[in-house]
């Protein structure tokens, strides 16, 4: 089961919260953080607790957001090079998802200046395919990683390769 925890404002437009306070997901990169860009369309960024990788897609249409996240991810898995065996593992497991509030405040954090930052990229070229923004947004350098891999793309690789071994 994969947990995303989600903003406010995410709820507001995608629906309750379905998920408890205790709620453990089952996928090896743990539960994903969201929250809602008001683009023209919309689009939903996450951000992995434990990796701080960032993962962006359309919100619309709302009513298949939580099944089209697992999709979203394995593809921008896939773009940092993922083995295909530990995508396949984590798609498994994510076949269900539920929204839940959000519990981490450095996470809420690195998101929101994720946000701006693609913002800035959206802005500069509102046509930005979400993959390749959302892994040039993974080569940032994030406080919380100073003292391990300095940005996401690089505690991904550290994460997948703990994961193999």
């Amino acid at each position: 089961m994969l947990i995303v925890r989600a903003t406010k404002k995410l709820l507001r437009l995608a629906g309750p919260s379905t998920a408890l306070d205790d709620d453990r997901g089952t996928t090896a990169l743990g539960p994903w953080y969201a929250t809602v860009l008001f683009w023209r369309p919309r689009v939903v960024l996450l951000v992995n607790e434990a990796t701080l990788l960032p993962v962006l897609l359309p919100l619309a249409p709302k009513a298949t957001l939580t099944s089209r996240i697992a999709e979203q991810i394995s593809t921008v898995l896939t773009a940092h090079d993922a083995p295909a065996a530990i995508i396949d593992e984590e798609r498994l497991h994510m076949q269900t998802a539920r929204l839940g509030v959000t519990a981490n405040r450095s996470v809420v954090g690195v998101m929101i200046d994720f946000a701006r930052l693609a913002d800035i990229h959206h802005d500069d070229d509102p046509a930005v395919n979400l993959v390749a923004l959302a892994v040039r947004l993974a080569s940032t350098p994030c406080s919380p990683l100073y003292g391990r891999n300095i940005s996401p793309d690089r505690e991904l690789a550290a994460a997948l390769q703990a994961i193999t071994t």
